[in-house]
């Protein structure tokens, strides 16, 4: 029968289950996927179902739970989690909810605590140039901000139907703020931070680190919002060493 659910699977081993951010996608951990496998490691990456959900059930949550169903489906009994932005926030919801399946957490640039997003209204639709400014935002370098890249962001907001659960997503995971229960997660967690991101600044960081009592916290310079993508090399180096170091 064939799955539902849209994935990408790699490697053998510890299984780590990668989730992209609001406007992300599979090309977001290019890197990753490659090189967490040649480490003894099993990497999973779901496309998160953005733009399919229901409006009235577009928020954190539904992904969290739909996250939950795909990880039963594939009977993955106990796994990690990497989750940049977005992906982070429904890791968080995963941990606390499932203690018992979420071995590790990895956040890297993540939602929960405060994030400048797109702003409660809609974005400019139709002017390239403006959405090619905001998406150049996410990183330090703006060259990382591929036409590629610039072309999907554009398509997303010129979609009325994707533009709003955008919105609806941002505005849920902005109200889901999760300072009060960080201090209940019990996995060790490793924090990869860029030291120039101007979506969650270095002190939202901090601040995760400061909350989550079994946390490490690393910095990489000259790194905006998406580590993976604008310094994959360093981003992979932190990650397989703390993986190595917590499991000693």
């Amino acid at each position: 029968m064939k799955s539902k659910y849209n994935y990408i699977e790699r490697g053998e081993g510890e299984v780590i289950v990668l989730l992209h951010g609001l406007m992300g996608a599979v090309s977001n951990f290019e890197d990753t996927i490659k090189r967490l496998p040649q480490y003894g490691y099993r990497v999973i990456l779901p496309m998160l179902p953005l733009y399919d959900m229901p409006i009235l059930k577009t928020n954190v949550n539904t992904l969290a739970d739909f996250i939950s169903k795909f990880t039963q489906e594939l009977k993955l009994e106990e796994f990690s989690i990497l989750g940049n932005s977005l992906g982070g926030h429904i890791g968080l919801i995963l941990a606390l909810k499932h203690p018992d399946k979420i071995n590790k957490l990895i956040l890297s640039g993540s939602s929960g605590l405060y994030e400048n997003t797109l702003g409660g209204a809609f974005p400019k639709r139709g002017d390239y140039n403006y959405i090619k400014s905001k998406t150049e935002e996410v990183f330090f370098d703006p060259k990382k901000a591929t036409k590629k890249l610039v072309d999907e962001v554009f398509d997303i907001v010129n979609s009325r139907e994707k533009v709003l659960r955008v919105l609806m997503m941002a505005k849920s995971a902005i109200r889901h703020n999760m300072k009060e229960d960080l201090p209940k997660i019990t996995q060790k967690t490793c924090i990869i931070w860029g030291k120039n991101d101007k979506i969650t600044p270095p002190d939202v960081g901090e601040e995760f680190h400061s909350e989550i009592p079994n946390s490490d916290l690393f910095w990489i310079n000259k790194c905006g919002h998406a580590p993976m993508i604008e310094q994959p090399i360093e981003f992979n180096k932190i990650l397989v060493n703390w993986l190595k170091d917590v499991a000693k």
